[in-house]
Order: C-alpha cells, then sequence, then structure tokens
C-alpha cells in the first residue's frame, strides 16, 4: 500500500478565528456568544465552542503500556456466598478478565460473607497470585483482610497484591468510623509497613475519590478529597516507618469514570498532574498509578439496557484517559448483582475497546488537542485547590468532621438535579426516550448468610463525620416517571 500524503485541504485558503467569529455572530443574530456557545461544567469550568491546536502544557508521567494488554481489565465480585464469589473470579479471568477486587463483608450485605484466613483462601483457591493480581475491598475490615490475602499468597515475593486499604472513604461514606478513625489509620499503616517488605510489588492504600463522585460531588472535590487521602495515607505509612520515597509509588489513586467521557479523560490526566506535583513536593521521583472504576450514579434502573452506552462510554474515557485499571460494573448494578451474562457484557465492553478499538496503541491520545489540554489543566488547577482548602481545614478529617466536603457535594447534586429538572441535562431511556414497556432483566438475588468474623472497632470513641451518601441521579425522575 502506498504511504503517500494526499494534502486534501491543498488549494484552499487557511481559515481564521476571526472568519469563523464572523459567521458564528452572523448565525446566532445578536445573541450572546456566552449564552449560546460556551458551556460549563458542574464546577463551573467553561467549555468553549472551538479552540485552536494546542501542545501538552507538560509531558504527562505514565508507565509504559504494553499494545496488546495496554490496561488492567479488573473485576468486582461482591456475591455474599464465597464458593459462588469463588466461581465468578474464574470464570471472569478466563472470560478475559487480568485481575479482580473481591468485596468482604462478613454480614454478606455488602460484599463476600468472609470472616477468616482460611475463608479468603478458600474464595481464591484456583487463583494463581502471582499471574492474576487481586484487590480487596473490605473497609475498615481492610488491615485483617490483608493479613488473610497475605497468607493466601504464601510469602511468595512475586503475588501481585492491592490491600487496597482505604479507612478514610469508609468514614466518608458511612458517616462513623468504630473506634478513633486516626487508630485506623495507625492500625492500616502499621499492618501495610509489616507487609511490604514480603510483598515488594503489593499496592498498599487505595487513596480514593470515589465516594465524592457516588454522592453527587464535583470533579474538582473529587480530586481535592483523592489528594488529601493520598497526603494521609503517606503520612501515616511514614509514621509506620516506611519512608515517603517507598510508600508514595504504593499507594494507588481512585477514580469515577462517568459517560462523560471527554471529563473522564481530563479528570485522569489531571490527577497525574496532581500526584506528580505532591511527589515533586515531596521528593520522591514515582508515577501514579490510578485504578478507574465506572460511576455507579449514572446508572438507571428505567430501561436497564440504556447503561451499556454509559459503562462503554466510561471505559472509553478511563481507557484515553491513561487508567492502570479499569473496572466496569454490571449494567444491571441498579438494580442488583449482576448474572454470568451482565459479567460477561462488562468484561467484553472493555475487550472491544482494547482488541477491537485498539485505545492502548497510543499512549496518551489527549496529548495537542486544545480542548482536552485545556480542560485538563483547569481540573488540575481546580482539583489543586480544593485540596488545598481540604488541607487548610487540617487535612482530610478534620474537613469530613467540619461538614465542608459533605456540604459542597450535597450543593453540586442539588445543581446536577436542577439541571436534569429543567431538560439542561438529560438521561437517556429516563428523561429522554423513555421506554413506555417496563424492561424486565434478571439479577442475582442471593440470600446472605453471615459468618463469624472479626470486629473492626478499636478502643476509644467513635469519629462521626456528616456521610457522603450514595446516590443515583436517576433516582428522583424514575420515582416522578413510574
Amino acid at each position: 500500500m502506498s504511504e503517500a500524503v494526499i494534502p486534501l485541504a491543498e488549494g484552499f485558503e487557511p481559515a481564521t478565528s476571526e472568519q469563523w467569529l464572523a459567521l458564528v455572530a452572523k448565525t446566532i443574530d445578536g445573541a450572546s456568544f456566552d449564552e449560546k456557545l460556551v458551556s460549563r461544567t458542574i464546577d463551573g469550568l467553561e467549555i468553549l465552542p472551538l479552540y485552536p491546536a494546542g501542545d501538552a502544557a507538560e509531558p504527562l508521567a505514565l508507565a509504559a503500556r504494553d499494545s496488546a494488554r495496554p490496561w488492567d481489565l479488573r473485576v468486582r465480585t461482591a456475591h455474599p456466598d464465597a464458593a459462588a464469589a469463588r466461581a465468578e473470579i474464574l470464570a471472569d479471568l478466563e472470560g478475559g478478565a487480568a485481575s479482580a477486587i473481591l468485596a468482604i463483608d462478613p454480614e454478606g450485605a455488602a460484599g463476600c460473607a468472609i470472616g477468616s484466613a482460611e475463608g479468603l483462601a478458600a474464595a481464591l483457591d484456583g487463583v494463581v497470585l502471582e499471574l492474576a493480581p487481586v484487590a480487596l475491598d473490605a473497609g475498615f475490615l481492610g488491615p485483617k483482610a490483608a493479613d488473610w490475602l497475605a497468607a493466601a499468597a504464601k510469602s511468595s515475593p512475586n503475588a501481585l497484591l492491592n490491600f487496597h486499604l482505604d479507612p478514610l472513604s469508609a468514614l466518608a461514606r458511612g458517616g462513623a468510623s468504630p473506634g478513633p478513625i486516626e487508630s485506623h489509620l495507625i492500625s492500616a499503616a502499621t499492618v501495610a509497613a509489616r507487609l511490604t517488605e514480603t510483598y515488594p510489588k503489593a499496592g498498599l492504600f487505595l487513596a480514593s475519590g470515589q465516594a465524592v463522585h457516588e454522592a453527587g460531588g464535583g470533579e474538582a472535590l473529587e480530586l481535592g478529597f483523592m489528594a488529601a487521602s493520598l497526603v494521609a495515607y503517606a503520612k501515616a505509612l511514614s509514621r509506620a516507618g516506611v519512608p515517603t520515597r517507598d510508600a508514595l509509588p504504593r499507594i494507588v489513586l481512585g477514580l469515577a469514570a462517568d459517560a462523560d467521557y471527554f471529563v473522564t479523560i481530563a479528570k485522569l490526566r489531571a490527577a497525574r498532574r496532581i500526584f506528580a506535583r505532591i511527589a515533586s513536593a515531596l521528593g520522591v521521583d514515582a508515577t501514579a498509578k490510578i485504578e478507574a472504576r465506572s460511576s455507579r450514579r449514572m446508572l438507571a434502573r428505567l430501561d436497564p439496557w440504556t447503561n451499556m452506552l454509559r459503562l462503554t462510554s466510561a471505559g472509553f474515557g478511563a481507557a484515553v484517559g491513561g487508567a492502570d485499571a479499569i473496572q466496569l460494573g454490571g449494567f444491571t448494578d441498579a438494580l442488583g448483582l449482576p448474572t454470568a451474562f451482565a459479567r460477561r457484557q462488562a468484561r467484553n465492553a472493555q475487550l472491544v475497546l482494547m482488541e477491537e478499538a485498539s485505545l492502548g496503541r497510543v499512549a496518551d491520545p489527549a496529548a495537542g488537542a486544545g480542548f482536552l489540554e485545556t480542560l485538563t489543566d483547569q481540573l488540575a488547577r481546580a482539583g489543586w485547590a480544593a485540596f488545598q482548602g481540604i488541607e487548610s481545614e487540617g487535612g482530610i478529617v478534620a474537613a469530613l468532621s467540619s461538614g465542608s466536603i459533605a456540604r459542597e457535594a450535597a450543593a453540586t447534586l442539588e445543581r446536577r438535579h436542577a439541571a436534569i429538572e429543567s431538560k439542561a441535562e438529560k438521561i437517556l431511556g429516563v428523561t429522554l426516550y423513555p421506554n413506555p414497556m417496563k424492561v424486565e432483566v434478571a439479577v442475582e438475588a442471593p440470600k446472605a448468610r453471615p459468618v463469624d468474623g472479626p470486629s473492626a472497632r478499636l478502643p476509644g470513641p467513635d469519629t462521626k463525620v456528616p456521610p457522603l451518601t450514595p446516590v443515583r441521579l436517576a433516582a428522583p425522575f424514575e420515582e416522578a416517571g413510574q
């Protein structure tokens, strides 16, 4: 095949921005340019109708990507039955997934009913931990679950573990910690410090802003919460004896991937810049590791098949934004636990993006795009300002205790609902093209069988904060339409 370039624009005079603006003025017939053509994110950041070609403000620090498997295709299991959870994980790995997140809850309400090292080992029986990374989602039981996972790995230094210790997100979502949150930070850091030498490849903490996202908060606050959690966990590890140069690279950043893929792309790129700035201030040479999980607040109960579009868009945004690991939920997650079919759909959406759309062939596809470079810079600055605001209150715990984070998230949620109410924003299948027929889809509805497990309570009074309660944006409008 010929590689010759055919100059399609040859012979045409290059258009100028002045010519374009003159045509715009004629078209909008005296109306305000800003009102007609300038839109804004939920945080008030301007989005213009046209951008000049841009140069990357600074190269993003990205880990080397394998073009065949450019990111970690991650699945999440929360089935209350350990045997069923094991079957789901093995089926997902055989079906193309590379790693798994195992949610743990001895009560079986919010995860797999596991309460011991033996129980976790049984749930992971057949999973080769040197080949398939396993991450945990255990809330305040995180330190104990980390020890259980370490036992399952049998001291293999090549085990690919992600302990994902994250007591701050558990506090933010639930509104209280069983004992002082400072004690939970110390406990988590102590366990992480003890395990770090045995498992040199393990991720220790997850500094996630997803609790803000799921409560309806904006991208700036999500990034600020993430950054403040990162600093809090780095400090806790330092106090536990892990040097900052070793601690920072082993804290994974957690962000939500939304159906608005442009915002998702820019948010993930902004997170890398924020991480790089914090690392530079601490004198650490490290590259951010980002785990993106699909938004649950964007999912609809009505006509749940439309959720496939949202999840695919979220996966696209996370992949182009440079996520190191991506977890997409099932299209039925707003209704119940996913069936094998829903889990396969979630895996296949990523496989198509990876293997057929070839999204991993370019390290940073957004580089140089005027719109995305500008939005990345805007979100990085807004996220940094949110981080500074949290730190000025005394850190993440103080900001949660004061209620400032919850109030800001609630105010943003009100603006989101108002935009949907006014039809400025639309929800496919709910407020836009609602299906008049009731759509039935299958979900898993297992009966939880609690097991005996250790208490997460630590000595001292509980820390109580205004909670970041998860929401679904479609919920009020689904109720009105039924």
